[in-house]
């Protein structure tokens, strides 16, 4: 029996599935990144190696994808200048430019912090589809869900008085900006991906924003030592998770609205924060960052919320 891919990837049990799995592997990332710089020996201040980190990520990742697409007959190399040209600008928004924001951030700022921070992107992405897609505006709902949203990222960057403002732009603010561009970016991969397949897309954009972190890289003096079984293993990881995340998002974009497919980005700092207290030590339940995880998934849990689904 032929499968409709519509059919499956539109079906809600499957897109939750989907979609709750690639926030896991997102969220993972968070301690992983960190555990990365610890392991690769990589300074706070290092920006040229952690963008040759990510590169090491990305590109693998990116041939691995277009390598499965070449294995299940799709073909990877009919590409037009067009098609190619949107690739690239695809690939230096989500993959390069996103990464060079959101790896910086997380040098400056705990993975718990990153994560809540990083559910932003879920709000950019609901006012942007606004403006972009006649079939998901805004409602009162989605209005009022930003605004809880919001006011719970705000909350996470209080110190624990009240009294001061813990934001810099440097580390929180690399990472809400890197939380933009992501939104951006896969919006218009959203279009794009309605005329090409979505592996090949995803590959593409990953493999070349990954020659450029490497490039910006190694041209700014980056270098990577400390290449252990364990740094390898945790290198590979991050491949693996990359591949899968970026494809099956790119799919579930390609057949769903935009705010619906997004709105599951709030479990992105709820596996982001658990994990980074599970294996970075990092605290969670400190009060702020527990109400500003509440008022972050409760928000996009309102936004969520449309009436006949």
């Amino acid at each position: 029996m032929h499968l409709n891919p519509s059919t499956f990837f539109t079906n809600r049990k499957t897109a939750f599935l989907l979609a709750s799995f690639c926030c896991l592997l997102w969220g993972s990332a968070y301690p992983a990144i960190k555990s990365g710089y610890a392991l690769f020996s990589i300074a706070a201040g290092d920006i040229p190696s952690k963008l040759l980190f990510a590169g090491y990520r990305f590109l693998p990742a990116g041939l691995l994808l277009l390598l499965i697409a070449a294995l299940t007959k799709k073909n990877i190399f009919s590409l037009t200048p067009r098609a190619l040209a949107q690739l690239t600008l695809l690939g230096l928004t989500q993959t390069t430019l996103q990464y060079l924001f959101f790896y910086t951030g997380l040098a400056y700022a705990t993975g718990v912090k990153s994560a809540i921070l990083n559910a932003t992107g879920t709000f950019f992405s609901v006012l942007l589809a606004h403006y972009l897609y006649k079939n998901d505006r805004l409602s009162a709902n989605k209005l009022i869900g930003c605004a809880v949203g919001f006011v719970g990222v705000m909350v996470v960057n209080f110190s624990d008085s009240l009294l001061t403002f813990d934001f810099t732009l440097l580390g929180e603010g690399s990472v809400v900006i890197a939380a933009f561009v992501f939104s951006a970016a896969s919006i218009y991969g959203k279009r794009i991906s309605q005329q090409m397949d979505s592996v090949v897309m995803a590959g593409y954009q990953l493999a070349i924003g990954g020659v450029a972190l490497l490039l910006i890289g190694w041209a700014s003096g980056g270098t990577l030592s400390g290449f252990t079984a364990r740094s390898a293993a945790l290198l590979i990881y991050m491949v693996l998770l990359s591949a899968a995340a970026f494809a099956l998002w790119s799919i579930l974009l390609k057949y769903n609205r935009v705010s619906m497919v997004t709105a599951f980005n709030f479990m992105i700092p709820v596996f982001g924060a658990l994990l980074s207290a599970l294996f970075l030590g990092e605290t969670i339940f400190e009060w702020k960052n527990a109400v500003a995880l509440l008022l972050v998934c409760g928000g996009i849990w309102i936004v969520t919320k449309e009436k006949n689904g």
